[in-house]
């Protein structure tokens, strides 16, 4: 999927996938492609430093848990349906490495690091393998992640609202053509929402009902009507990574280019 979206011109600056992709292949065609990534590893997954950084070695879970207090940063991984979704963070710097040693031609330092994810209520602990430009900064890194929310999210309306998962096809052209007829579809509702609210918060709305009427005719708000738009382009369903998956990421305001 990454090799064809590079192939396609597609324009994207990060990869972020859960721990069932695991790491090794991508994580190299990653680097020969130029793009960072923020991938879920175990934590049995061995970690190592060198050059002038400091001395790391061992499992990730080892790693997590001999990490002093104040290596830890509260940050949010995004918008979530009860507001931001905090989490307790900590990120490691494990090497730098020229780009050129993976593009040809590239300049510059780019870092190979640990991201660790803290649940702010129990302690669990997710790890991630990182590969960005050198000077990263780790919201960055934590904004990448919690792109999969989002996507994943978008994933699920699309089922329950588009009917991506239902079809009865034999073949993976017939597959992969439902998928993305379903897909075009969301980007193009996406699209027009995004408008419509655009249009709606510009417009004052007129309100002409008499004091005490009622009117027999609509029951319900109609779904066209701007507050209705508005209403429905605050739903978590549709404003923000259920398929697991690696996902193209756009980059965030902040994030390297």
């Amino acid at each position: 999927m990454i090799e064809r979206a590079i192939a396609a011109g597609v324009s994207f600056a990060w990869v972020a996938a859960d721990t069932v992709y695991g790491v090794g292949e991508i994580e190299m065609a990653l680097r020969r492609a130029g793009k960072g990534y923020v991938l879920g590893v175990t934590g049995a997954h061995q970690v190592l430093s060198w050059d002038a950084l400091p001395a790391v070695a061992g499992s990730a879970a080892e790693v997590a848990k001999a990490l002093p207090a104040a290596a830890w940063r509260r940050l949010s991984a995004g918008e979530g349906t009860k507001g931001p979704r905090l989490h307790d963070w900590a990120y490691l710097e494990l090497a730098h490495l020229e780009a050129d040693e993976d593009v040809p031609g590239a300049s510059g330092l780019w870092t190979r690091g640990l991201l660790i994810r803290r649940h702010i209520a129990d302690g669990e602990l997710a790890y991630f393998t990182t590969w960005c430009p050198a000077g990263t900064p780790i919201a960055t890194l934590v904004a990448v992640e919690g792109y999969r929310w989002t996507i994943e999210d978008a994933f699920e309306t699309a089922k329950t609202e588009l009917g991506l998962d239902h079809n009865e096809t034999r073949s993976w052209h017939g597959w992969h053509r439902h998928v993305s007829l379903v897909m075009l579809a969301f980007a193009v509702l996406a699209v027009t929402r995004r408008r419509a609210n655009a249009t709606a918060e510009e417009t004052t709305p007129a309100v002409s009902r008499r004091a005490g009427g009622s009117s027999a005719g609509r029951s319900r708000r109609s779904a066209a009507s701007p507050r209705a738009s508005h209403s429905a382009a605050s739903s978590p369903h549709l404003s923000s990574p259920g398929q697991r998956g690696a996902e193209l990421t756009k980059p965030p305001h902040n994030a390297p280019t």
